[in-house]
């Protein structure tokens, strides 16, 4: 009887989760953002460089493992919260995401900010009339502390999960006037996780559970989305080095967060602690990233020494050679090249094959050679830093 009871909680539970506007609304803003992007790529290099969907490429893996982690913890441990909580959060992510941009979806921010609005629903409410002041009554803080730190581990996770080529190209003119290559570290995911809400069949089938509990003797099961993204901006290095820096510190922020709000379940104020460290550690590891990247070279830039590859189109034949971004392409069938034009006018000298001279990271030369077909990418899907397309076009 109690299996079944669980399997229909369990239904139930994912049927509710199509009634969580996150849903629909992680869906318009990936397709706003992704327009937004082909927009500027067009602009900058006469093509699309990704699909529209692209910022959510290789991100399920980790969704659905953290989603199982965040599930068995919440479930196992009873962490229950009231349906207004789960509101909260989605009301929240929609406001700090509404410049169409992923910047401010981090779980530090997210949930932080919910957290915060929660502890001072007391004080603001009683003085006004329209909404319950007992609206968030018996708050579960301590799950909070406990969700945030585990989906700062996710953030870190998928920060970390960046592949060479995979990463968003951009320019901007540098402080010279000069037009510099830059990459946008830039990832958006829904991690679907089980929580415990007050009233429904489900009952407790042990003396501690559930243990972090809100008014209620009977729950049930809801599936939660959860909207979690970023975008960072890398000009002075390698997109995945920086990606690697980045998540190193996530992972530690979300390790001391994870502590305190463990601390928090004797101490209940460490719960508050814990929520200040997540927002402030986040809005200062990614402070010193920018403030790094701002002080060091633009890595992606024009010299004389050959072209520096800034991007390479998916399934083009750079693609499928193996070339990867940061490379620098000295020659071009014998001939030095030093622009895109001195590029493209050796690449149509060639005939039906060409070779390319190309150094790597370790400073090392070594040569890519194949044949070019008709239906081929006229610069092989490589792009590099030069003025802008619609620039060049309008001159």
């Amino acid at each position: 009887m109690m299996a079944e009871t669980w399997l229909m909680e369990l239904a139930n539970g994912i049927g509710r989760f199509f009634l969580n506007p996150i849903v629909y609304w992680a869906i318009i803003l990936s397709i706003a953002v992704g327009y937004k992007r082909i927009k500027k790529e067009r602009k900058h290099f006469g093509l699309k460089v990704f699909d529209v969907l692209s910022e959510w490429k290789n991100t399920w893996f980790v969704s659905l493992i953290f989603g199982l982690v965040i599930s068995f913890i919440s479930i196992g441990a009873g962490m229950v919260f009231s349906y207004e909580t789960i509101i909260l959060i989605a009301v929240v992510t929609i406001l700090l995401s509404m410049s169409i941009r992923f910047t401010m979806l981090s779980p530090g921010y997210t949930i932080g900010i919910t957290y915060l609005l929660m502890f001072l629903s007391p004080f603001v409410l009683t003085y006004q009339s329209i909404i319950d002041s007992n609206l968030f009554a018996d708050p579960n803080f301590t799950g909070l502390c406990l969700l945030l730190a585990i989906l700062l581990s996710a953030e870190a996770f998928l920060l970390r999960w960046h592949r060479r080529n995979n990463t968003f190209p951009d320019m901007k003119p540098s402080p010279r006037g000069t037009w510099i290559g830059v990459h946008h570290l830039k990832k958006v995911t829904l991690i679907p996780f089980f929580v415990l809400i007050p009233t429904g069949s489900i009952t407790s089938f042990a003396a501690f559970w559930p243990y972090f509990s809100v008014n209620g003797e009977t729950y049930s099961l809801v599936l939660v989305p959860f909207l979690l993204g970023f975008d960072h901006v890398v000009k002075g290095d390698l997109p995945e080095k920086a990606a690697a820096r980045l998540a190193r510190s996530m992972h530690i922020l979300s390790l001391i967060v994870l502590f305190m709000a463990i601390g928090s379940i004797y101490i209940g104020w460490l719960s508050l602690a814990a929520v200040l460290v997540g927002i402030i550690g986040r809005e200062y590891f990614s402070y010193r990233h920018r403030l790094a990247d701002h002080e060091k070279t633009p890595f992606f830039h024009q010299h004389e020494r050959g072209m520096k590859v800034l991007a390479v189109i998916p399934g083009t034949p750079a693609d499928r050679l193996g070339i990867s971004i940061g490379e620098t392409i000295v020659k071009v069938n014998g001939k030095k090249i030093d622009s895109m034009d001195s590029f493209y006018y050796a690449l149509q000298e060639s005939g039906a094959f060409f070779k390319l001279e190309i150094i790597g990271d370790n400073g090392e030369v070594r040569f890519v050679q194949s044949a070019l077909y008709e239906e081929d990418h006229h610069e092989l899907g490589i792009i590099m830093t030069k003025k802008p397309y619609l620039d060049n076009k309008l001159a």
